[in-house]
C-alpha cells in the first residue's frame, strides 16, 4: 500500500507510518515517547522496514545509524515492499 509523501513531514504521524511499514503494532508509538526505550524501538522498526523491503540486518543497521544515506537508497532502489 502506497503512502502519501506528505506523511513524512507531519510530526508523530511519520513515526506512526514508519511503524506500520515496519509491521510493528500501533501502540509502539507510545513507547517512542520514552527516551531510552525509543532507541530500541527505532532499531526494531528499522529492522522491520529492511525485512519488508527484502534487505538484511546490515541494511537495517545502516537505516539506524546513517538514515540520511540509507533511506534514499531504499527509496530509489528497485526494492519492493512485501509487507
Amino acid at each position: 500500500m502506497a503512502r502519501p509523501g506528505w506523511a513524512s513531514i507531519i510530526p508523530f504521524y511519520n513515526i506512526y507510518v514508519l511503524l506500520q511499514i515496519g509491521g510493528k503494532p500501533d501502540w509502539w508509538l507510545l513507547l517512542m515517547l520514552i527516551p531510552v526505550v525509543q532507541i530500541v524501538i527505532c532499531i526494531l522498526a528499522n529492522v522491520g522496514v529492511a525485512n519488508n523491503f527484502g534487505k538484511g540486518t546490515g541494511f537495517a543497521i545502516g537505516l539506524t545509524f546513517l538514515p540520511i544515506i540509507f533511506f534514499p537508497i531504499l527509496a530509489f532502489s528497485d526494492a519492493k515492499y512485501s509487507g
